[in-house]
């Protein structure tokens, strides 16, 4: 069974942070001793509306088993209409951010067009102290020029100009302001492996690079892999 099909438990609640019915967050508390900080998940699915924070839940569940607080975040995703996913994902982290019951330590966790997501938040002043991409989507020029995802970069941007394309892409924005950490199979034939490779050739070797052999793309966010130990560590590692 795929990750992407499997049923995870409900969350402990669902908060909304604005009017929309994608304007909510998932929160699942740790069942054990608490590390501390919140995980705040945003899920990929190429910036897509027929994919949504649903194929995270078992990955969010399993991060509260290993002690986290998780807020898994929802978005408006419209093809074309970056301003508005745009403006969803900040307010949401924001509104994590806000929650009087979550850890005031915040790492950004994003897989695919989240791990894009992710990083270009991590750019706007949010009160986060870093982000970990999973097979992310970091580089957006050559996503579009790559064509992944049947075109999805060109798709989310529409008819976008170059200077929104550029503030857009987090290869352009230089290095973080924040601690990152990226992880990539190099059997990942959905996001090639090159595309974090080039955004860390863009931003600077002191964002460190972790390509794992023999990963495939999903498996990142699936914890009946041994590579979703791989996840654990990478944002316990931020947190250290």
């Amino acid at each position: 069974m795929s990750v992407l099909s499997m049923v995870a438990p409900p969350p402990d609640r669902t908060t909304s942070y604005g009017p929309d019915d994608d304007q909510v967050y998932d929160v699942r508390l740790p069942a054990a001793a608490s590390r501390d900080a919140t995980v705040i998940v945003i899920h990929g699915g190429f910036w897509r509306p027929s994919y949504d924070r649903g194929h995270a839940g078992p990955q969010s569940t399993a991060l509260a088993a290993h002690g986290f607080h998780v807020a898994t975040i929802e978005y408006r995703r419209i093809p074309g209409d970056w301003p508005a996913m745009a403006a969803d994902v900040l307010a949401a982290i924001h509104a994590v951010a806000s929650d009087p019951a979550l850890p005031d330590d915040i790492v950004l966790l994003g897989h695919s067009a989240g791990g894009h997501l992710a990083a270009w938040s991590a750019h706007q002043g949010v009160p986060v102290i870093g982000f970990v991409s999973l097979a992310g989507c970091l580089d957006l020029h050559m996503t579009r020029d790559l064509g992944l995802g049947g075109d999805a970069a060109a798709e989310l941007m529409g008819a976008a100009s170059e200077t929104v394309w550029r503030a857009a892409d987090p290869a352009m924005l230089g290095r973080p302001p924040v601690r990152a950490s990226l992880v990539h199979g190099d059997a990942d034939d959905r996001v090639p492996v090159e595309v974090s490779e080039s955004y860390q050739a863009a931003v600077g070797a002191g964002v460190p690079l972790q390509v794992l052999a023999g990963c495939a793309h999903f498996e990142l966010i699936d914890p009946r892999s041994a590579y979703f130990t791989h996840t654990v560590t990478g944002v316990g590692g931020l947190l250290s």
